[in-house]
């Protein structure tokens, strides 16, 4: 099948996929790239439909076409001006595919956290772009899982996607309210390492060895007073310069890899 008509029912539809009220109406996301899709399917997914325009094949993709097809994905390809109106990223690479958002969606009962986790907690996250660098950052930090708090950004935004580089098909992903996260982490006695600018404790200087959540909040409010109550260590980054905070994911990174760095020393 080939679709040549911008017009076609199911462009509209991927069209539509770019906003939170279609997708949620839908039970569908978006996932565009290659990489992101490869990744996509090695976590488990099973596309509805796959979009590929081979003009803008970079590379030799047979494998990844049929790797989609066995997962019983409806194969469509497109002409190249049909695939630049759904295609949400600059220079798109022929790849864009129609994903159940159940794909993604977990709860904290769903999570195996080994003998010694290291978590994220993330409250109202706002910005696409922060969250999918955090996931891409959590993902090779080896964190066992992200749990977002109260998120005020929809984790099915296609630019989440992008920015995640698909990691967010391949690290757990829970969605929760604060006080259900802080009686979970309680009950699996999670020590809570709260990032705050007013901590006295410089983060290289806290235990991060041990079970252990990183919470991190908004760079314009930063954590809630409920968490910074419930913490068992509130731990600061040094800042030398006139701003007095981080992007909310370059802090969260340095967190994640003091505990990488005191976890292999």
């Amino acid at each position: 099948m080939i679709i040549t008509s911008p017009q076609n029912p199911k462009i509209k539809q991927a069209i539509n996929l770019n906003e939170r009220r279609h997708r949620e109406r839908e039970g569908l996301m978006l996932v565009e790239g290659f990489e992101e899709l490869s990744l996509a399917l090695e976590s488990g997914v099973r596309p509805q439909t796959l979009f590929y325009c081979p003009e803008l094949f970079s590379k030799n993709t047979g494998e990844l076409l049929e790797r989609t097809r066995a997962t019983g994905a409806e194969i469509i390809e497109v002409t190249l001006p049909v695939f630049e109106k759904i295609a949400y990223r600059e220079n798109p690479d022929g790849w864009l595919a129609l994903v159940p958002t159940q794909s993604i969606r977990r709860h904290l009962s769903d999570l195996a956290l080994g003998e010694n986790p290291l978590l994220v907690v993330a409250e109202a996250v706002e910005k696409p772009g922060n969250l999918g660098a955090i996931l891409r950052s959590a993902d090779a930090a080896g964190v066992n899982a992200l749990i977002l708090c109260d998120p005020t950004t929809d984790v099915c935004n296609p630019n989440v996607v992008r920015s995640s580089r698909g990691t967010l098909f391949s690290l757990p992903v829970v969605e929760a309210q604060k006080e259900e996260a802080l009686r979970w982490l309680r009950e699996h006695r999670i020590t809570l390492i709260a990032a705050t600018p007013q901590a006295d404790l410089i983060y290289t200087q806290a235990d991060l060895r041990g079970p252990v959540a990183i919470v991190v909040g908004t760079e314009k409010e930063g954590l809630s007073q409920t968490w910074l109550e419930q913490a068992d260590i509130t731990v600061r980054i040094p800042m030398r310069g006139r701003v007095n905070s981080l992007n909310v994911a370059t802090a969260t990174t340095l967190l994640l890899y003091e505990a990488v760095r005191q976890r292999n020393s």
